[in-house]
């Protein structure tokens, strides 16, 4: 079962689609297994490598957001299903759109898809929800997300 999507409130009351970014990656062996099939852990890299594309998208180096605010996005929890393998050169399209936000943290969803032009076709392969929380770098104790970061990620 696929998991829930999310929305982010528009500012006129309706419920808008949340923006989603996408990141190009291929797939090279040593992201596979013994199998040939992508090492199940490494969606995971794949989901940090166009999450950090997306806040740069957004304009946002976490290492200058470090140095200037104190603070960091952690990985809390990450929710992952898998539906179809990706394989040996295959390319796919990895996408990034916040589900919730809230003081301290947001909600990622993330697909990681074939390219489109793929002979297998646009197969969705596995999807994911990542909250990531808002620390204090030094001590890594939660911390409220500074206003202005909070306004360009929602």
């Amino acid at each position: 079962m696929p998991l829930e999507t999310g929305t982010v409130p528009a500012t006129d009351g309706a419920q808008a689609a949340p923006e989603v970014f996408s990141w190009p990656i291929r797939v090279y062996w040593e992201d596979t297994d013994a199998s040939g099939q992508v090492f199940w852990a490494n969606y995971l890299k794949f989901f940090e490598r166009a999450r950090t594309e997306w806040l740069r998208h957004l304009g946002i180096e976490q290492q200058q957001l470090r140095e200037q605010t104190g603070g960091i996005f952690v990985v809390g929890q990450a929710q992952l299903e898998f539906f179809e393998p990706a394989r040996l050169d295959d390319q796919l399209l990895v996408t990034a759109a916040v589900a919730s936000s809230g003081r301290a943290s947001l909600t990622i969803r993330q697909l990681a898809r074939l390219a489109p032009g793929s002979a297998r076709g646009p197969v969705l392969l596995s999807q994911a929800l990542i909250r990531i929380g808002w620390v204090q770098a030094a001590s890594l104790r939660p911390a409220r997300i500074p206003n202005r970061l909070l306004e360009q990620l929602s």
